[in-house]
């Protein structure tokens, strides 16, 4: 399988920001684990700050892909565009969170792009990326 990885914003400080909430570990890092892991599928990572670009890669991925791990960051809370984006494309997308997005905020309790996502996976850390590539591969079968 041909898996794309989007992250949104502040994800690129994972590692180094609020690590009592998102860990120690870099992203990067963990994403060489995840494609040792998983050698036999073709894992690749996109990263951007910017709600446009974010949506742009959707657009672009979501036709030549098989699956699409999204983490939109706080975007999940504010961007119908994202959730658009996500219906125009016919390659299934799984919404993730590192943390668990009911146990923070109350402004975090809404995603706007769940509806949209064929499922999501929250607050296992890290392993949400994990856990979301075991889905899109299990539904391959």
């Amino acid at each position: 399988m041909d898996i794309l990885i989007i992250n949104g914003p502040n994800l690129n400080l994972l590692g180094k920001r609020e690590k009592s909430i998102y860990g120690e570990k870099s992203f990067e890092d963990y994403l060489c684990e995840l494609q040792q892991r998983y050698a036999q599928h073709h894992i690749a990572y996109y990263q951007s700050n910017i709600e446009g670009e974010l949506i742009g890669k959707i657009q672009e991925a979501g036709f030549s892909c098989d699956g699409i791990v999204l983490n939109a960051g706080a975007y999940t809370h504010t961007s119908i565009a994202i959730g658009d984006a996500i219906r125009a494309v016919p390659a299934p997308v799984i919404e993730v969170h590192i943390s668990n997005i009911h146990a923070r905020e109350e402004y975090r309790h809404t995603s706007m792009i769940a509806a949209a996502a064929k499922g999501s996976i929250i607050g296992f850390g890290l392993d949400s990326y994990r856990l979301a590539i075991e889905a899109l591969t299990e539904n391959e079968r």
